[in-house]
Order: C-alpha cells, then sequence, then structure tokens
C-alpha cells in the first residue's frame, strides 16, 4: 500500500513544475512584466547599465548552469550593478552596507516566452542599515532609486 500511495504521488507531482512563473510584487521589490523574450531582456538590461554609466560588476545564471547539466529550466539572471564613486560614499557611511553591493537586478523568463525584471529598491536593500549611515546613506540609497529605475524603464522599453 505504501508503495501505491507513494507512486500516486510521485506520477501526480510529475505534471507540475518546480518554478513559479513570474515572479510577484513584494514589500521593498519593483517588478515590472514586460512582452520581452528572456535573452532580449537580458541584453536589453545590460545595455541600459552602460548607457547609465553603471557597471556590471556580476552574472549568475541558474539556467545557463543547468544546461551545462543537461537540464532546462526557464531563463534566469541576476546582474550585479554598482559604481567605485558609489561605493566609497556608501562605506563612508555605513561600512557594514557594503555586504549589499553590488545591488542586482533579476531577470527570469515567463512560460508564455516573455521576461520579468525585478529589483530590491536601494532604499529597501540599504533600510537596515540607516541608524549608522544617517542622511548620508538615506540620500545615497534614494539618488541609486532613481538610477536603478532609469535602468529598469531603459531596458523594458527600448528596441
Amino acid at each position: 500500500m505504501r508503495i501505491f500511495t507513494c507512486l500516486v504521488l510521485l506520477f501526480s507531482l510529475a505534471g507540475t513544475s518546480a518554478f513559479a512563473d513570474s515572479i510577484s510584487e513584494r514589500e521593498g521589490w519593483r517588478v515590472i512584466p514586460t512582452s520581452k523574450s528572456y535573452s532580449d531582456l537580458v541584453e536589453d538590461l545590460k545595455a541600459a547599465v552602460k548607457a547609465e554609466k553603471m557597471l556590471l560588476v556580476t552574472q549568475a545564471s541558474a539556467s545557463a548552469g543547468a544546461k551545462g547539466r543537461g537540464i532546462t529550466i526557464p531563463g534566469n539572471r541576476i546582474i550585479g550593478v554598482y559604481r567605485n564613486d558609489y561605493a566609497l560614499r556608501m562605506l563612508d557611511a555605513s561600512v557594514a552596507a557594503g555586504i549589499e553591493a553590488p545591488i542586482r537586478f533579476y531577470v527570469t523568463g515567463n512560460s508564455d516566452g516573455s521576461a520579468t525584471l525585478s529589483w530590491k529598491t536601494p532604499s529597501f536593500v540599504f533600510a537596515p542599515y540607516m541608524d549608522e549611515g544617517g542622511e548620508a546613506l538615506s540620500e545615497l540609497a534614494s539618488e541609486l532609486d532613481l538610477v536603478f529605475l532609469t535602468i529598469a524603464e531603459q531596458a523594458v522599453s527600448s528596441r
């Protein structure tokens, strides 16, 4: 009977995906669904980062890693963005806040072939350090909120 129950459970789960279709709104995040393909959104985001004179500091892709193992999952890429002048201002305000840099964009592919761009706003990312960082960190976070919004708007509207 246990084997039968396990088989029923296994087959009932076989048709479900281990991945949600898209990122949902949540506190401190900006989420922009697009009609762009995953690869187009990744390339447009990289171009927008460069156009805003920011630097693409890090990248990580679970889907690229999975592909290397022969596994196909929806597109998934994290792109860390920052610049040294912002880093110096951040560290001057709060050394502890340094662990949050670079701030990341998240590009996810959806089952309909579209992609979603999301990110935690810099104000949200730096919120735990505001008592230490004071007005200087608050101003930096607000400035970066606008930079990240500009990058996102450019990335989703280009082409």
